[in-house]
């Protein structure tokens, strides 16, 4: 099991975007339990990117979650749309 840190700009952007679409609180926190107890869960679509070490989860359609993985810590970076974190 992993530990999920967020970074500050996570926060304030999931902050931004969560104040539009409630229901989006929702779906972030189950997609980061998935994250932290099973990484190759299928509903995350986890994928790295290439030429860094950050991977890549879905938490719906339209948003995503960008991360680091550092010894047994998750740091999600990025939060948003497929156009704004990549």
């Amino acid at each position: 099991m992993y530990k999920v840190v967020l970074s500050r700009s996570f926060g304030k952007e999931l902050e931004k975007k969560v104040k539009n679409d409630p229901k989006l609180w929702a779906r972030v926190t189950k997609t980061l339990i998935l994250l932290s107890r099973n990484l190759k869960h299928p509903s995350l679509r986890l994928h790295k990117l290439s030429g860094r070490d950050n991977w890549s989860v879905s938490v719906s359609e339209s948003y995503r979650i960008i991360f680091n993985i550092e010894g047994g810590n998750l740091y999600c970076t990025k939060f948003g749309t497929h156009e704004q974190v990549y």
